[in-house]
């Protein structure tokens, strides 16, 4: 029995259908999907990458993506049809009663200005408040959704701050207007399990308290759990089956369904390091590091990362994690200590770093969208470390590029031309893989590199890159807040907080209890699939103990945080 009633209906969509332009003609892309959501009630919308839930969502502020349209159907919004409505009329819903929270809050945010400027822009805009009373509140809203120095963080630029806490804070920026209807476009991705946390709970409080509508699209069936009130399944572009969360957790109808429910299987054997004196490929000595204007970010860090082998490095936004990379890879000079590959110390700049050394440590990018150029084609990202690292040209290179799109899975002869901007998140994801991979070298780290693709398209990627390691005796360090990938993958764990190694070791010896608090802190945080598994964890800390939870780990006051987008 619904809780909802007809008189509550906010937003109606019936047949909607929309098209791609793809190699000079349109291609149906949703094929006639119906959804109905109350004011208060939250729609989860889940699928495979690609399935067309974020352009269902974006359909619903009766908006169609660069290269879409919407071709038929209706999208009624508290009365008002969408699909008829001028631009003006839509754009005066749009931040205003209709939010948007996008995947990446990087590639969202304007470099140029600060975070506070443009939070408080709609509700001014709007004439809802003035500059200054948008600013208290947001202030307050930073407060409630757990980001450091509530008071002073809006301030900063956004490259400033961590992923993690920039999508806090665009989350904060869609709630400035109190909306009728919030989408939330995968807005837990950047975050660590204890963060995430406290997001959902304020985003359950904000939606609660002001009678919120929101369509949460997701890839993560657990999270989804503790959100929403009814789940709809798509699957390319056509509705597989909705029902309330409750029924669709204990009793999914559809096989593909099921499938999504699945537990993900992969799990490889697990290596231990070599007895016969090989040396490290990376050893990370001792090393302090900080950003100009900034308290040290790094303090005495050290571990060791051997050939063929993968060591998960996990730990809150703000941890030290990305910054770690960077150190390894010359981007951030450490202060003190040093990197050695292969025994041999590295210099500590990367502009100091032949060519050799160079290409022997690649990164894969957590966030896609900001880290491939939208302005060039597919086989020129890939390419072009082919051509730099390998000197192929002509035939070469394109047969190169060729072998490299057949890896991750994409036919060349449908991607080798396309731009990125015409790719799903996670395919996006695997360009960036690929283009690690075409320098052959024979490190890579891995900077949450399942962070935007759903279950079964990230467990794919897994096994493609535990393949590769075998075939190619590849060592990878997992930069993850997903324990999830770290318990299919890793071999060794390394767990970092405020800059610190607090414990490191064997997978196996670090998921068995006893737990250092912290190591504890994490996995007592992934969400399960239950219902109700949030409540729970929040009555049994207590508010003061998820909030303490939560702010275990401060950046710095000043400068650059620790999991900033990398360019």
């Amino acid at each position: 029995m619904t809780k909802f009633s007809e008189k509550d209906v906010l937003l109606r969509i019936k047949d909607l259908q929309i098209q791609g332009y793809s190699e000079e003609t349109w291609i149906d892309i949703i094929k006639g999907v119906d959804l109905t959501l109350h004011r208060g009630e939250v729609l989860g919308l889940i699928g495979e990458s690609g399935a067309g839930k974020s352009t269902i969502g974006a359909a619903a502020m009766g908006y169609a993506r660069d290269g879409t349209r919407i071709s038929g159907g209706s999208i009624e919004f508290d009365g008002m049809e969408l699909t008829t409505a001028t631009e003006g009329e839509k754009r005066a819903l749009r931040g205003s009663r209709i939010a948007y929270v996008a995947q990446s809050a990087a590639a969202s945010f304007n470099p140029a200005h600060k975070i506070i400027d443009q939070h408080t822009e709609a509700p001014v805009q709007y004439r809802i408040q003035k500059r200054m009373a948008a600013q208290e509140d947001a202030m307050e809203l930073y407060e409630r959704l757990r980001l450091p120095n509530p008071g002073e963080i809006g301030f900063r630029y956004p490259h400033q701050v961590s992923g993690g806490q920039l999508q806090r804070a665009m989350t904060a920026m869609a709630m400035s207007c109190r909306p009728d209807l919030i989408i939330f476009d995968e807005p837990t991705t950047a975050l660590d399990v204890t963060t995430q946390i406290e997001v959902l709970a304020a985003i359950r409080d904000i939606v609660d308290q002001f009678n919120t509508a929101a369509i949460y699209i997701t890839h993560d069936l657990a999270v989804v759990a503790q959100m929403a009130d009814t789940i709809k399944v798509l699957l390319k572009g056509e509705e597989v089956e909705q029902a309330s969360t409750e029924q669709m957790l204990s009793n999914p109808q559809e096989e593909y369904t099921k499938s999504l429910w699945a537990v993900r299987s992969f799990q490889r054997d697990q290596k231990s390091r070599p007895t016969d004196g090989t040396p490290p490929i990376i050893s990370v000595k001792n090393i302090d590091a900080s950003y100009t204007g900034s308290a040290k970010v790094l303090d005495d860090v050290s571990f060791d990362i051997y050939p063929g082998m993968t060591v998960a490095v996990v730990g809150e936004s703000g941890s030290g994690k990305s910054t770690t990379a960077r150190c390894i890879t010359g981007l951030l000079p450490p202060s003190k200590g040093e990197i050695l590959f292969k025994g041999e110390k590295l210099p500590a700049k990367y502009t100091d770093r032949n060519k050799d050394q160079l290409r022997q440590a690649q990164m894969i990018y957590q966030m896609a969208d900001t880290a491939l150029n939208p302005k060039v084609q597919i086989h020129e990202i890939i390419g072009r470390p082919a051509q730099f690292y390998s000197g192929l040209k002509g035939g070469d290179l394109k047969q190169r590029v060729d072998e490299l799109l057949d890896l991750i899975e994409l036919d060349p002869a449908k991607y080798y031309y396309r731009y990125p901007p015409e790719l799903s998140g996670g395919q996006k994801q695997r360009i960036g893989i690929a283009r690690a991979l075409a320098a052959e070298p024979e490190f890579i780290i891995c900077d949450e590199v399942t962070s935007a693709l759903d279950q079964l398209v990230a467990e794919g990627i897994l096994k493609l890159l535990d393949r590769l390691q075998q075939d190619l005796g590849l060592a990878y360090m997992f930069i993850t807040h997903d324990l999830a990938t770290v318990r299919s993958i890793a071999d060794e764990v390394v767990v970092m907080q405020q800059g610190k190694v607090v414990e490191q070791g064997p997978k196996d010896e670090m998921f068995t209890p006893p737990h250092h608090p912290y190591t504890d802190l994490l996995l007592s945080s992934v969400p399960e699939m239950d219902p109700n598994w949030l409540t729970t964890l929040l009555e049994e800390r207590g508010v003061d103990n998820v909030g303490e939870a939560a702010d275990v780990n401060q950046d710095p006051p000043d400068g650059k945080a620790e999991d900033e987008p990398t360019k």
